[in-house]
């Protein structure tokens, strides 16, 4: 795959209206691979066939809803998801962010920044910036084993991948280890903006990055919280 536009894009929505209006915008944005489906079942069988690159998915669907399909989908890869629903409360949010979304976006939307944030996700998925140097840093937590370059974290004897989210603010703190990272830093890093507001979006993702990193998520000795200013990453402890 060498250009953005060669990902595979499976959109998942029970509205047919919707489903066209949304392949028509990547369509029109140069996306040559973008498939459809209109339910959980087909949604699966549709993902196991063409293997994509990016999930954008609706929560309610007729035979289920999509955050249970993420579990789902979870099982068989770690392929990106982007939620897109008309259910806008805050616990619906932080539930998709929670189980592992890289972003969530609401309806109605604008469809320049669907494409903003679609593309921020396969860039930083599939593309990371030229002028980030090629070798990436390994280092230990504890007796938890991190590797940058691909992404994993060994912890008692199993392998975890850090989804595009977790790496970019593992990233932001490890550059900076041992000092503060304020949350609007954090944030720049991860979403590429100041995300007003978005502090528990954050904490959502920091709270899951710790269960991959922290031998006792609950106890952190490595992942601080430094209160009222943002988060800090110490190696020793």
């Amino acid at each position: 795959m060498e250009n953005i536009k060669d990902c595979k894009i499976l959109i998942i929505d029970d509205e047919q209206s919707l489903l066209e209006m949304v392949k028509n915008i990547m369509v029109k944005e140069g996306f040559h691979e973008v498939f459809t489906a209109c339910n959980c079942h087909m949604a699966i069988d549709k993902f196991r066939e063409i293997k994509p690159h990016v999930v954008i998915l609706d929560v309610m669907l007729p035979d289920g809803d999509g955050f249970s399909l993420m579990q789902q989908l979870r099982g068989i890869s770690m392929v990106p998801v982007l939620f897109l629903s008309a259910r806008d409360e805050d616990e619906n949010r932080l539930l998709g962010l929670g189980l592992g979304a890289d972003d969530y976006m609401t309806k109605p939307f604008l469809p320049r920044e669907l494409i903003l944030r679609l593309s921020i996700i396969l860039r930083r998925t599939y593309f990371p910036p030229v002028l980030e140097p090629k070798g990436k840093p390994t280092f230990n937590l504890g007796s938890v084993f991190v590797d940058m370059n691909s992404g994993i974290v060994k912890k008692q004897e199993k392998e975890l991948t850090l989804t595009a989210k977790e790496y970019a603010l593992l990233d932001k703190l490890y550059s900076n280890k041992g000092n503060i990272v304020t949350i609007d830093a954090l944030c720049r890093a991860a979403w590429n903006d100041n995300l007003f507001g978005y502090e528990n979006t954050l904490m959502v993702h920091i709270r899951r990055l710790r269960g991959k990193i922290e031998q006792d998520p609950s106890h952190p000795k490595h992942l601080l919280t430094v209160r009222g200013l943002g988060y800090k990453l110490v190696l020793e402890g």
